[in-house]
């Protein structure tokens, strides 16, 4: 039966309402005052010849018509429609396009779609998907990595206390395979420890790493250049992954993981919520068996789940695990002070003396400290135990130090001698109240740098003033000599006129009531 045909004008009106602005058949329906009927048979008919809306209004009303009602006798079979689930997971692959997937579709179809209309159903089909799945994303590519916004409550059996627990979550771009793992605190240790879990729940390494602008990785956030985290970087170097933080102000960059985020909360999280765990081992493990009901759980949309779309994809794309998994490594930058250490977590090692007052980064193991200074190691310690003060290298030492080094608290009194009979009496205090003779040696060596810039003679005073109020620390001389203290006498030090007031009452109040003479004020 044939098709009742409408007049060109509303051909033309009703093929710019789909092509151009989008609206459903029954909008069109509406506005065209048609059947949807009607509409659809149009749409077909148009896709069918292979028209576009760009096209048709280059043409004329018999050549429109002849295209659209041509006999059946004469008119074109259908073209065959690709398959375009697999031309969507085909795009996952590193260096598929959908020109190639198109050239491969006209080798077996050769009066099938052109390029244009290829590209233009494609994208039609992939609208119906969720707008993290239409993100095309390489196989083993990216891995998308952010802290969950929920918390998870970790009970304690003997107080009942709730202490809370925090997942950090990791997808990888292309299949959508996700990992999850609750942490004590959103802290540098745990963020790092993460990845390293993550890489081995994949069995491999991605080529990026895409975190949020979060500070745990991301010192300092910015659009062109953002720092990162010197440990994070460290960390990345080892994995040979490169860090490259989502945009700011650009949600589609994070939209992978934040959709993954809220799966983890929806179907692991909210899974678990009448459960009780009184430790992380027992959470972790609830969460790893629900973790895999997820990533095994089949697309609404899609053939296949997570778990098969990555053994398809991104498993084989992977970098394989280095040998050792990364060794928690601390940075700190530091500036060396004037007796040639720098100090680290309340220990001081030594270096060159030649970088007194120069910046350096410190980079420490569980068992070595190096540091660097501008990008060259320059001193190498073990680190310092529990109660090691101090790590030197005599040959960091200048020479008119060396000869001190391995001197008693003794001789580095006499040297502070020198300077006049306090500055020794000083030293020798000092050294009384050190659990270490190493922890005197730093000040006596500061007291005499500051005779430099002070003189002896004002040092040697401030001495004398800091034994009569019983400070014993470097900072304490170097606070007298700055505010000039040194120059007021300490034999009688200056008395405290009392203020007036109502209330305070005086000797002479006393004297009149007779009271006992053990309660008149002392104003001498």
């Amino acid at each position: 039966m044939a098709a009742r045909r409408i007049s060109v004008r509303k051909i033309l009106e009703i093929l710019k309402l789909k092509w151009q602005d989008g609206l459903s058949n029954r909008q069109i329906a509406v506005n065209c005052n048609v059947s949807p009927s009607t509409v659809s048979d149009l749409i077909q008919r148009a896709t069918h010849a292979g028209l576009s809306w760009p096209s048709v209004q280059q043409m004329t009303d018999k050549e429109l018509e002849a295209l659209l009602y041509v006999d059946v006798s004469t008119r074109k079979p259908p073209h065959v429609m690709p398959d375009w689930q697999q031309v969507h997971k085909e795009l996952s692959r590193p260096g598929v396009t959908l020109k190639l997937l198109w050239w491969e579709y006209k080798e077996l179809h050769p009066d099938g779609f052109q390029y244009t209309q290829f590209c233009y159903h494609y994208r039609q089909w992939a609208k119906h998907l969720d707008v993290v799945m239409r993100q095309h994303h390489k196989a083993g590519e990216k891995v998308f990595v952010d802290w969950a916004g929920q918390t998870f409550p970790i009970y304690d059996p003997v107080t009942g206390d709730i202490h809370p627990a925090y997942m950090f979550v990791a997808v990888l771009g292309a299949s959508n395979y996700c990992f999850a793992h609750l942490f004590p605190a959103m802290e540098l240790n745990y963020w790092i420890l993460g990845h390293c879990l993550a890489f081995e729940f994949f069995g491999g390494i991605p080529v990026i790493v895409v975190p949020d602008n979060l500070k745990t990785g991301v010192t300092k956030a910015n659009y062109y250049d953002p720092e990162i985290n010197p440990t994070y970087a460290d960390m990345a170097r080892h994995y040979g992954v490169v860090v490259l933080p989502t945009r700011v102000r650009k949600p589609n960059d994070k939209a992978k993981v934040e959709n993954a985020v809220l799966h983890v909360e929806r179907n692991i999280l909210a899974a678990l919520r009448d459960y009780t765990f009184f430790n992380l081992d027992e959470a972790n493990a609830a969460v790893l068996k629900e973790l895999e009901a997820l990533n095994n759980r089949p697309f609404q949309k899609l053939h296949g789940s997570r778990t098969s779309w990555f053994l398809e994809i991104d498993k084989p794309a992977l970098k394989p695990l280095p040998e050792k998994r990364y060794e928690m490594r601390q940075w700190k930058k530091a500036t060396v002070h004037m007796d040639y250490h720098v100090e680290f977590e309340k220990s001081l090692y030594s270096v060159p003396y030649k970088l007194v007052g120069k910046s350096v980064e410190i980079l420490a193991t569980q068992t070595i400290v190096e540091i660097y200074h501008q990008g060259m190691l320059v001193a190498r310690h073990k680190r310092c135990g529990p109660y090691q003060r101090f790590s030197t290298i005599k040959e960091h030492m200048p020479s008119s130090h060396q000869k001190y080094a391995y001197r008693s608290p003794e001789d580095m009194a006499a040297r502070a001698g020198k300077l006049g009979k306090h500055a020794e009496e000083w030293a020798h205090g000092l050294f009384e109240r050190c659990e270490h003779p190493k922890q005197g040696y730093r000040a006596v060596l500061g007291l005499i740098q500051l005779a430099k810039k002070y003189s002896a003679k004002r040092v040697n005073n401030a001495c004398k003033r800091a034994i009569t109020y019983g400070a014993y620390s470097y900072r304490s001389i170097k606070s007298i000599l700055e505010k000039g203290l040194d120059r007021v006498p300490v034999d009688h030090p200056p008395q405290l006129a009392l203020p007036e007031h109502e209330n305070i009452r005086g000797a002479a109040y006393y004297a009149e009531k007779g009271g006992d003479e053990r309660w008149v004020l002392n104003r001498h």
